[in-house]
């Protein structure tokens, strides 16, 4: 991978975090985003869930589509985490935090 592709990698999720939030009350009729903003986050959270269960059944019977359905799931996370008002860069925190820590060390700490 070269500096540039893993430059553009790095940041894609960043810069479609961006395009997401310039969705917050655009046109609904030309924009599926806003309507999944104007729909609330019960709707956002059924979104993520139903995205998960689709990169489950892609591991398990399609792994040729995993990518794509992981595509799907991180789009509507990140539309979940705009709505509650969740930054990329609060997450990547809560993961450096994170790292270097047995995972289950770590769920230890957070408790059941």
């Amino acid at each position: 991978m070269t500096d540039k592709t893993s430059k553009d990698s790095s940041d894609i999720l960043e810069r479609l975090f961006a395009v997401i939030l310039s969705r917050k009350g655009a046109d609904t009729s030309s924009s599926y985003t806003a309507k999944l903003f104007e729909a609330g986050t019960a709707e956002i959270a059924r979104k993520v869930g139903e995205e998960a269960v689709e990169t489950i059944i892609a591991a398990l019977s399609v792994p040729d589509n995993i990518a794509a359905e992981s595509a799907d799931l991180l789009y509507h996370l990140m539309v979940l985490w705009a709505e509650a008002g969740v930054k990329p860069e609060d997450v990547w925190a809560e993961l450096k935090k994170r790292e270097g820590t047995s995972g289950l060390e770590e769920k230890n700490h957070r408790g059941s």
